[in-house]
C-alpha cells in the first residue's frame, strides 16, 4: 500500500496476472517485441511491471534490446521493494538482479543479461515533456485517478501521446471516462476492453501509423 495515495501498488487478486493482462496483452505484447524496443511507464512502484515484462521478453527469445523507462516521483527504498517483491517468487530470480542494483538515487541501470532500466525521478508533468525518447508502448500505471489525479491530467496524457511512436500503444487498468477522453483528444484511437479481476473494464489506446 502506498500511504501517500492510500492505494495498493498491485492487484490484491494476482499482481502478476494483472500486469500480464493489462500491460502486456493491453499493448499487444509479446507479439510486438523485437529490435530496440522502448517501453515507458508512469509509476515504477515495486518494479513488478518491469519484471513481468522482462520475463516475457526472455521467454519470447526476441533479438534486440529492451529499454524500460519509468517516471516515478517517489522511488521505493530497497527494503520496501524487497518486501513487496517477496510475494512474487515466479519472478524471484529477476527480482534479485534488480534488487542487487537498485538504489532510489540511481537513474539508469543496465541489468545483467536484461533490459536497460531508466527511472526518471520527479513530477511526471515536468519530466515526461522533457524526455527525449519515444515509446513503442506505454504502461499508464499511476495510482487511481481518484487518489492521484496528477498522473491523469489531459496535459500529461498529451505529453504521453507526443512521446509515442507512430503505431505505438498505451494501456491502463483505468476505464474512467475522462481518461479515455483525454487519450482520444491527444490523438490515440481508444478502446474500452475487459478488465482484470474485480475491474470490469480497462483502456487500450493506439497511435495511428505514420502516413
Amino acid at each position: 500500500m502506498a500511504t501517500a495515495f492510500d492505494d495498493p501498488y498491485y492487484s490484491l487478486d494476482d499482481g502478476l496476472a494483472e500486469t500480464a493482462h493489462v500491460f502486456l496483452v493491453g499493448n499487444d505484447l509479446p507479439a510486438r517485441f523485437g529490435g530496440d524496443f522502448q517501453i515507458a511507464e508512469l509509476g515504477f512502484g515495486t518494479g513488478l511491471n518491469l519484471l513481468v515484462t522482462w520475463a516475457a521478453w526472455d521467454k519470447a527469445g526476441c533479438p534486440g534490446h529492451l529499454r524500460f523507462t519509468s517516471f516515478e516521483a517517489f522511488p521505493m527504498q530497497l527494503d520496501d521493494m524487497r518486501e513487496a517483491l517477496r510475494h512474487f517468487p515466479q519472478v524471484g530470480a529477476l527480482a534479485e538482479i534488480l534488487l542487487s542494483e537498485w538504489t532510489p538515487q540511481k537513474e539508469q541501470i543496465t541489468l545483467s543479461n536484461g533490459p536497460t532500466l531508466h527511472v526518471i525521478r520527479g513530477d511526471a508533468r515536468k519530466t515526461v515533456p522533457a524526455w527525449e525518447g519515444k515509446a513503442d508502448a506505454w504502461f499508464l500505471d499511476g495510482f487511481s485517478p481518484a487518489k492521484n489525479p496528477e498522473l491523469w491530467e489531459p496535459d500529461l496524457l498529451q505529453a504521453v501521446a507526443t512521446h509515442t511512436k507512430p503505431g505505438g500503444t498505451a494501456a491502463t487498468y483505468s476505464a474512467a471516462g475522462h481518461v479515455r477522453q483525454s487519450l482520444a483528444s491527444a490523438g490515440f484511437d481508444v478502446t474500452r476492453t475487459v478488465g482484470f479481476g474485480r475491474k470490469r473494464h480497462m483502456t487500450r489506446a493506439r497511435m495511428p501509423d505514420a502516413e
